[in-house]
């Protein structure tokens, strides 16, 4: 009984098979076309793959040409080239009646706009009243959010010492526990320095601005540049710090002298040139006058009008003498001295075992922690010279007052006294 239910099972399949292939065939162009558009939108890539091969020629050539009228239309021709009215997939087969008139259009168009009748209205519009369902916005139930209280035990003598506490004191306290959201700035100010809190501030206080106090301002520099120069000329040897710094208008020709005066001094050690108009054209000279003196050791050359490439070229100059440990060149004409040159100030400065303090702003991070490694090594450097010195002078001061023996390697040092 079972195979025969099976038998017939598979019969019915196929005669219901036979039959749909039999109606496919007797279907019209027309409905062929729009299954195989549905057909072809239900393909996977993997369907696509049977037709990458064939020939596209083949397959047009099979087409009639309404079925290649009906294909134009369907696919789009991304060419820039073509006209937008051959593009677009709208076709009229009227014949134009003439040449494009804008004006004539749009005077159509807004004469068919109002002989165009308006839609009839279910309810007649009347100034005042609501046609229709108001709309109502839902009301939103506001959640209200209890804050929980933290009973906090602290113990009989805590809460005795705080309910006799007064105001002051609480301030003080919130001010050492680090409560800076409960008092303003004189309150906390006030608890930090223990000056007492301010009279009638309380919790409620603003603090007020305070009167800016008038600052004198800086004396002029009295220095007198001609007097200077013949100071520094004759190698004066109390003459150790030279200070032009703010003075206006000095000339060329006083600059020429100072830095020529410069080269050939002995015990001057202090250079103060800010703010004093120094250009490039003072640059070289100075360079000159840096490679052959050997007693300078801070050159502040800051608020100038120097350039990064003259920057550069005295940087260069202390290299010759390694006398020079303080250099100070901000605040110039350029403020960004920028990556090619900040490098060179970079590899300038690594060959210079003197120099300990540089003064000037490097703006990548690569030269200004190279810059200060290098200082560091410098100052470590000196820091174990002055050591060993040290140490070897008190070795020698007692060595001739005949108090210390050297170190036994069984025992250590001894120190005999006499």
């Amino acid at each position: 009984m079972v195979d025969v239910e099976e038998d017939g099972f598979e019969t019915e399949i196929r005669r219901k098979v036979t039959r749909k292939s039999f109606t496919i065939e007797e279907k019209s162009s027309k409905t062929m076309t729009s299954s195989s558009k549905s057909n072809m939108k239900r393909m996977n890539t993997k369907d696509m793959e049977e037709y990458a091969e064939m020939d596209m020629d083949e397959l047009l050539a099979q087409l009639s040409s309404d079925e290649i009228n009906m294909l134009a239309r369907e696919v789009d021709p991304d060419d820039n080239t073509m006209p937008p009215s051959l593009r677009c997939g709208y076709f009229c087969d009227k014949e134009p009646t003439g040449p494009l008139d804008r004006h004539k259009l749009i005077d159509h168009i807004n004469k068919q706009a109002i002989e165009t009748p308006d839609k009839p209205e279910a309810q007649p519009y009347v100034a005042g009243t609501i046609r229709g369902k108001k709309w109502v916005p839902p009301v939103c139930e506001k959640t209200v959010e209890l804050e929980e209280q933290i009973n906090i035990d602290l113990g009989d003598e805590y809460e005795t010492a705080l309910s006799g506490a007064s105001q002051e004191e609480i301030i003080d306290l919130a001010a050492i526990l680090g409560f800076h959201s409960m008092m303003n700035q004189d309150q906390y100010h006030a608890s930090l320095l223990n000056k007492g809190q301010p009279i009638g501030m309380g919790w409620d206080g603003i603090t007020k601005a305070s009167q800016p106090k008038a600052f004198p301002n800086e004396p002029p520099n009295l220095t007198n540049p001609d007097e200077t120069i013949k100071r520094v000329k004759e190698d004066d040897h109390t003459l150790k710090e030279v200070n032009w710094n703010n003075i206006k208008n000095i000339s060329d020709e006083k600059f020429v002298q100072l830095f020529e005066a410069l080269a050939s001094n002995t015990h001057l050690e202090i250079l103060s040139l800010t703010n004093t108009g120094l250009a490039d054209r003072h640059t070289n000279l100075l360079a000159d006058s840096l490679e052959k003196n050997s007693t300078l050791r801070v050159l502040n050359l800051e608020t100038n009008f120097i350039s990064p490439a003259g920057m550069v070229t005295l940087l260069k100059s202390l290299l010759t003498t390694k006398s020079v440990e303080e250099f100070r060149g901000s605040n110039q004409r350029s403020q960004v001295l920028g990556n090619k040159i900040e490098m060179q100030i970079t590899e300038i400065v690594e060959q210079n075992i003197s120099l300990l303090r540089l003064g000037l702003h490097l703006e990548y991070n690569d030269a200004r922690h190279r810059v200060a490694a290098h200082l560091q090594r410098n100052l470590d450097r000196i820091r174990k010279d002055i050591t060993l010195r040290l140490q070897s002078y008190f070795y020698n001061t007692l060595r001739s007052k005949n108090t210390y023996n050297p170190p036994d390697t069984r025992g250590g040092s001894k120190l005999v006294v006499r």
